[in-house]
């Protein structure tokens, strides 16, 4: 049923449950060596074959030669002696260029050592290594995040450009009655849950495992969400300058990482493709996952998130769903970060999804949820909902130049994300009566 023929009552409760559809050689190598080993028989065989073949005079023709050929012999023979004279003296002269050389590129060992080569391992806890060794801030990992982009001649057609279903935000509150479904980022304290009471549940599995891809991705100044003592209202961070996206954009809860006298929280980097940007600063980072996305194409990832949400639904169809249907093909990872001047705390993939190691990622709060943003708040909320919510309880540290690689990796994409590589304003913790008594937590062993 098309939501825009539904009665008004209808309307609300489509709007309400916003949903989308479930998607459902080396060849061998032969090396040249093997080559050459199985074409000497062939050679071979054949020689003796013709061998073979010759007639008697011919056979006694050619172990006698004449006069005439005996003349050749003798020349050649004197001829091989003289060119085997050439050929020492040249070798002579050559080792004695070639020990000069040597001379020349040798080095003491003490002096030039080898260096390791660049690879950049993941290992326990979150912490990258170089060559295998583990990293500490006198080791840190060069990142080498490049300058520009590569021309690009062609980005192709971008089939789910313009795919939004525009569902306008309502009054949170009508009647003293909740007028919308479950709203975030919530507060995600372990052991909280909210006043709303609601039928459905969030998808607890993980979203690959369901079909679900991510869409898009960006990120908001401070945290959305609540998690007492990793990002709340007692958290710090530098102080957000008055040049922050038309004159400023609301900033939501911090972590308790930085530290002023830490040079790691202070230092400038050197942004080259991320826009306003700080070190030092919190950002909650946001992966949109959908079933109904381009999974796999090279129109998964989409701006504004919504054109990637929507790619393979239309409005006719979202109108028959159901929260469940819902809850269960679009949800959202959520990952709350301080960044640092720190090529330590260095990710080469924030692209394409929640970091999962060590600590990251180990404790989950799983519920239903909203779209969010600072065009929200506890009295006009999104309508965009019950969508999944799957967000790191913890605040991580990570370097400046993972955010910039990031931003870098968003620019190669076919469609444009420019408007995503900045941070976007945070909504206001979601109010008790409108967070879901969904939630749930998940503890990875």
């Amino acid at each position: 049923m098309a939501l825009d023929r539904l009665p008004h009552a209808s309307q609300i409760r489509a709007h309400q449950h916003l949903s989308l559809l479930s998607h459902h050689d080396l060849l061998p190598m032969i090396t040249l060596v093997e080559e050459r080993k199985m074409s000497e028989p062939r050679v071979e065989k054949e020689e003796r074959s013709v061998t073979t073949n010759v007639t008697q005079d011919e056979h006694e023709r050619l172990v006698q030669p004449s006069k005439s050929q005996n003349h050749v012999a003798n020349f050649a023979t004197g001829f091989s002696f003289a060119a085997q004279a050439i050929i020492a003296v040249c070798a002579i002269i050559m080792v004695g260029e070639l020990a000069t050389l040597v001379s020349f590129a040798y080095t003491d060992p003490e002096q030039a050592a080898p260096s390791a080569p660049t690879q950049i391992i993941i290992g326990g806890g979150g912490t990258p290594n170089v060559g295998g060794q583990p990293t500490s801030p006198t080791e840190p990992v060069d990142p080498n995040v490049p300058d520009s982009l590569p021309p690009l001649i062609n980005r192709g057609t971008n089939v789910c450009a313009g795919k939004r279903i525009d569902i306008p935000n309502a009054q949170c509150i009508v009647a003293e009655i909740e007028a919308v479904g479950p709203q975030a980022g919530a507060n995600v304290t372990a052991g909280y849950q909210g006043d709303m009471e609601v039928p459905y549940q969030p998808l607890t599995d993980p979203y690959y495992t369901k079909g679900l891809c991510p869409v898009n991705v960006h990120w908001h100044l401070g945290a959305e969400h609540l998690s007492v003592g990793e990002f709340d209202l007692n958290g710090t961070g530098p102080t957000v300058g008055a040049d922050t996206l038309d004159g400023g954009i609301r900033q939501g809860n911090l972590c308790h990482h930085y530290n002023e006298t830490d040079v790691k929280f202070t230092k400038p980097y050197d942004w080259k493709h991320c826009v306003l940007m700080e070190v030092g600063q919190t950002y909650e980072v946001h992966w949109p996952h959908s079933s109904a996305g381009a999974c796999g194409t090279p129109n998964q990832f989409q701006t504004p998130f919504y054109d990637g949400v929507f790619c393979n639904l239309d409005a006719e169809t979202l109108g028959t769903l159901s929260p469940q249907d819902i809850a269960n093909n679009v949800g959202v990872q959520a990952q709350v970060f301080t960044v640092v001047n720190d090529e330590t705390y260095y990710w080469p993939d924030l692209l394409r999804g929640m970091i999962v190691d060590g600590e990251m990622g180990m404790d989950v709060a799983k519920y239903t949820g909203s779209t969010t943003g600072d065009s929200r708040s506890n009295e006009i909320c999104s309508s965009y909902t019950p969508i999944t919510w799957q967000v790191d309880r913890k605040c991580h540290l990570i370097s400046a130049s993972t955010f910039d690689q990031l931003c870098y990796d968003m620019k190669k994409q076919r469609d444009d994300m420019s408007g995503d590589l900045f941070p976007h304003g945070s909504r206001e913790t979601v109010s008790d009566n409108l967070a879901p008594n969904n939630f749930n937590r998940f503890l990875r062993g």
